[in-house]
């Protein structure tokens, strides 16, 4: 419960719950149970309706699709669920910024990477101050 009081790393706040309790639409789910709201009222500065995502787990940018990216900052009028983008064969699926986690790739020799570190080849020559 703590957490859910202090904390808006995983999942949402109370405030935030109560935010959307009281003035949310829910528009949308993604594929990695993220959700997507709309506000009823347009009491934002320029007259739009605010929009806003609530994540599943811990609350990563990076996590947002494409197609929700655009929705959410108003490049699109229609969500994804009224209007999905069409899809290119050359596009590769979405996949999150792993920076950070256990699953971020270390290249070979990394310390992180729990590898040995090649061999110093000898073509390496110090600078000397003169």
């Amino acid at each position: 419960m703590l957490g859910k009081i202090f904390s808006w790393t995983n999942g949402a706040t109370i405030g935030t719950l109560f935010t959307i309790a009281k003035r949310g639409t829910l528009i949308g789910t993604d594929e990695n149970g993220n959700r997507y709201y709309q506000a009823r009222d347009t009491q934002s500065y320029d007259g739009r309706h605010r929009r806003w995502v609530v994540y599943e787990g811990y609350a990563e940018a990076s996590k947002v699709s494409p197609d929700w990216h655009g929705w959410l900052h108003y490049t699109f009028d229609e969500p994804p669920t009224v209007a999905p983008l069409v899809r290119r064969k050359w596009e590769k699926d979405h996949r999150p910024n792993l920076t950070g986690t256990p699953l971020a790739w270390r290249p070979p020799g990394s310390l992180a990477n729990e590898g040995v570190r090649p061999a110093a080849t000898g073509d390496y020559e110090a600078w000397k101050p003169e």
